[in-house]
């Protein structure tokens, strides 16, 4: 299985709010840190602050901050928010032109893959990702800007 950027970026961003959960970040310098359309980031900060996973503010001292603890978000509900997860088209019922879908099945076996993959990103939360959050914070250089 394969995550859209947009699923990607959307996981890294509450990665990189999670380091710091003391001061406010903006969105240039999680663009920069990973190196990555800042345009891009805006739309997925967006959609994770419509979702109450990121609070926005506005202003001189405004910027980035995770609404939720970093425990109580898991990779899965991220995954199954952010993903469309069609798989194959038969997926899709209203743009299935498969002539064998009545009879395969491959789309059972599909969604049991796709329903373990969500399982086990179920076990990992945001927190979990920044446990131990010095190593990340070299990589990425994190610091007051």
């Amino acid at each position: 299985m394969q995550l859209t950027l947009y699923t990607d970026y959307a996981i890294r961003t509450l990665i990189y709010l999670g380091t710091h959960p003391d001061r406010r970040i903006t969105v240039g310098e999680i663009s920069t840190s990973f190196g990555i359309s800042r345009n891009h980031l805006t739309k997925v900060v967006q959609r994770l602050g419509q979702l109450g996973y990121v609070n926005t503010v506005r202003g001189k001292h405004g910027g980035l901050e995770l609404a939720r603890h970093a425990g109580e978000v898991t990779l899965g509900e991220m995954v199954r928010l952010l993903e469309p997860f069609t798989l194959v088209e038969c997926f899709d019922t209203d743009r299935d032109t498969c002539p064998i879908t009545p009879a395969c099945k491959v789309k059972g076996a599909l969604e049991k893959a796709r329903q373990r993959f969500l399982s086990a990103l179920d076990e990992y939360t945001v927190a979990d990702m920044v446990e131990e959050p010095r190593g990340l914070i070299t990589l990425l250089a994190i610091g007051p800007r």
